[in-house]
């Protein structure tokens, strides 16, 4: 099973197709050459690489489903 988490693009790198993507407060160094995106996007990011954008009501509905899960499997 593959797992894309939604996370906000807080940081584009200079010179680069990398940001920096904060993933319910770990930041984490994305490649963001597959999608056309600027700060304060929302992303969904597989093995590394932004996929997709994403609506912010659809990322944070995602996390939330995410941390509920995580919470009922305990």
């Amino acid at each position: 099973m593959c797992l894309a988490i939604p996370g906000k693009i807080i940081k584009l790198l200079p010179n680069s197709s990398y940001g920096l993507v904060d993933f319910n407060g770990i930041e984490s160094k994305v490649n963001l050459e597959l999608v056309k995106v600027k700060k304060n996007d929302w992303v969904i990011v597989h093995a590394g690489f932004a996929i997709e954008k994403l609506k912010e009501q659809d990322a944070r509905q995602t996390i939330n489903l995410i941390n509920k899960d995580g919470k009922n499997s305990k």
